[in-house]
């Protein structure tokens, strides 16, 4: 049931586009001001979720790293795994982001026979988050040929290679055959793992669902629902550059597709998505290990009157020469 009703609600999102173009005929409504109003909540929301997380204190140095630090210089230190530098943060960032780093080195620990611990490597999920994140990006890119004019000699080149083999008119692109393998083993993963299907939501299943669809109609318009490119990119065009015109003849398709594009924008600042701008403001992950090098204090510890040793032995020195205790200062 926890998949049910996210894939009810992506139907009931479909539904809604379909009868509101293809029955009600509101273009207007979802060719521009649906992606509008979208487009300002995605903008909006990153924007806040960025100054929260900007302006969240971090008093402690925490970074969590599995290799040596810097520490005495007869031991060899870690500079990647748990870098003592800028310059090593950045770099141990870029693998983070670029190549998911964390999951590679993701082990699956299992409890066999007779209480035996056993750990191994599960490489499954970096492969699939890998290929997944790889062909979104690709994807995403290639789109902006329907945003520019003249479209960037680089958005053509990831085109060409993209389409190499051109087993089909129009080329089936690789990138669309990796994504829909990745989701469908996200998806499997969630359904037939135990644990992980334990500790999943409604909200992990629904944007799951929500990107097949988006994936779905594009693939359908390309290859089975043909639509007019040219129509489409004159009305891009428009919403770019705030005079939105929405051409006649743009068929269902379209519409169904830029309504789930839009329902992701405006979906994606309160989701777990948005963990591709939360990584940049995690402690764990931008913080420099240089605990054994530099003092870090707490900025809004409040000031303590300290009362030492030595005022101490004066207060009472009198009492304490009497009682026969030992002084550090006789007079």
């Amino acid at each position: 049931m926890k998949a049910f009703y996210p894939f009810l609600a992506v139907i009931s999102l479909l539904s809604i586009a379909y009868a509101g173009v293809g029955i009600f005929g509101m273009y207007a409504l979802f060719g521009a001001v649906i992606p509008y109003t979208a487009f300002l909540l995605f903008i909006c929301g990153i924007i806040y979720r960025v100054i929260v997380w900007a302006k969240t204190p971090q008093p402690f140095c925490i970074p969590t790293v599995c290799g040596q630090q810097k520490s005495l210089p007869w031991i060899k230190a870690d500079n990647i795994e748990s870098p003592y530098t800028r310059a090593g943060v950045i770099g141990r960032m870029a693998l983070e982001v670029l190549l998911f780093r964390s999951l590679f080195r993701n082990d699956r620990v299992e409890l066999r026979d007779g209480g035996r611990l056993v750990f191994s490597g599960n490489k499954f999920l970096w492969l699939g988050g890998l290929l997944f994140h790889w062909s979104l990006l690709f994807i995403l890119m290639k789109h902006l040929r329907f945003f520019t004019e003249p479209i960037p000699a680089f958005v053509l080149f990831l085109q060409g290679v993209d389409g190499i083999f051109e087993l089909t008119i129009p080329a089936l692109f690789i990138t669309d055959g990796l994504i829909i393998v990745a989701l469908t083993y996200l998806f499997l993963r969630r359904v037939i793992y135990p644990q992980i299907r334990y500790i999943s939501i409604p909200s992990d299943y629904f944007t799951l669902f929500l990107i097949a669809g988006i994936v779905s109609t594009g693939i359908l318009m390309r290859h089975i629902f043909k639509v007019d490119l040219l129509e489409i990119k004159r009305l891009s065009l428009g919403l770019v550059s705030f005079h939105p015109v929405v051409p006649p003849g743009i068929r269902l398709a379209f519409y169904l597709h830029l309504f789930l594009v839009s329902v992701f924008l405006a979906y994606l600042p309160v989701s777990k998505i948005i963990h591709m701008a939360g990584v940049f403001f995690s402690p764990t992950r931008n913080q420099m290990n240089n605990n054994r090098m530099v003092r870090h204090v707490n900025p809004w510890n409040y000031p303590v009157k300290l009362h030492t040793y030595e005022e101490w032995e004066n207060d009472f020195r009198d009492a304490m020469k009497e009682a026969g205790l030992p002084l550090e200062k006789n007079e």
